[in-house]
């Protein structure tokens, strides 16, 4: 997609590539890339998903605050599995929590609430892309109507 431009730009498409990516997933999903060594997600995973390379949730500020604050959240919601500090042995014993699955109506409109505003925020962002590539392409419009010549 973004081969050319400068440092900031690629950031920032990967940012949006990342939250996009973010907004589309599930507990379900999130459960199977976690790295039971280390209790976080996968980087490589989400690297791959994101389609870019594994050192932009390092080199990228955004992206590693988001990732890290959605880790927290999953913590917090029992999805991952406490943190494993250097050093300290992980006993085998050790599952990581789930939420029970209740079956009052409730948790279901909780559970589809919570998906539709995940696919609301997706198309947000996909609609902004959409957008700015749409203006990108008027102004190009615009000058072959004027000129006859698409610009260099």
């Amino acid at each position: 997609m973004v081969s050319k431009g400068n440092g900031q730009q690629i950031a920032e498409v990967n940012f949006q590539k990342f939250i996009t990516w973010l907004s589309s997933k599930t507990d379900d999903d999130f459960r199977q890339i976690v790295n039971m060594r280390d209790g976080v997600l996968s980087r490589k995973e989400i690297a791959a998903e994101c389609a870019f390379g594994g050192s932009a949730i390092n080199q990228n500020p955004r992206i590693k605050a988001a990732l890290l604050g959605k880790e927290a959240e999953l913590r917090e919601r029992g999805i991952l599995p406490p943190l494993v500090t250097k050093g300290e042995p992980q006993s085998s014993s050790v599952q990581p929590k789930t939420v029970p699955v209740a079956g009052s109506p409730k948790s279901f409109d909780a559970e589809r609430l919570r998906r539709l505003e995940l696919e609301n925020a997706s198309l947000k962002t996909e609609n902004q892309e959409l957008k700015r590539q749409l203006d990108k392409f008027a102004v190009l419009r615009e000058v072959l109507s004027t000129t006859g010549r698409l610009p260099r």
